[in-house]
């Protein structure tokens, strides 16, 4: 069931665009917001507060790769495999934090701190390697700065 803070919240992104559905997106996102994912029966509940069927939702869902239809970690990491930051060394990064925090793609560390995900594009390819955790975006990554700047999460 929606809380009332997410149902306010989701009334304030409706009235921000011409139809109701258009608002589907920002919907999940405060759901996500508030619980960190976003559940079947968390979906059940949008898709009937925004008057669609739960198949038409879940379709908008699973189209972006930044709604999270299973649990995640406290704190997302984006690690941009695009062609720039395979060409400037990404799976160096990657390799580190696979290492470092015992997990690969799409994996959660045992303490529920971390899930780490390919991203096709953080849209930084001058300042390749990039990454991000959480809203933070870490460009012209070194793999020495890697362990300082997963201090900053624990």
């Amino acid at each position: 069931m929606l809380t009332l803070e997410e149902k306010q919240e989701i009334e304030r992104a409706i009235h921000q665009v011409p139809l109701r559905k258009a608002a589907c997106i920002e919907a999940l996102k405060v759901v996500q917001e508030h619980r960190r994912w976003v559940s079947d029966e968390s979906l059940k509940d949008v898709a009937a507060f925004m008057d669609m069927s739960p198949a038409e939702l879940d379709s908008v869902a699973t189209f972006y790769n930044l709604i999270f239809r299973r649990p995640v970690g406290r704190h997302i990491i984006l690690v941009c495999d695009s062609i720039s930051c395979w060409v400037m060394g990404y799976e160096k990064i990657q390799a580190h934090l696979s290492q470092k925090l015992n997990i690969g793609f799409g994996e959660t560390t045992l303490d529920g701190r971390y899930t780490m995900l390919p991203n096709p594009c953080l849209g930084t390819c001058d300042h390749a390697p990039a990454f991000m955790i959480d809203h933070d975006l870490y460009r012209d990554v070194t793999t020495d700065q890697l362990d300082a700047i997963l201090e900053k999460y624990t």
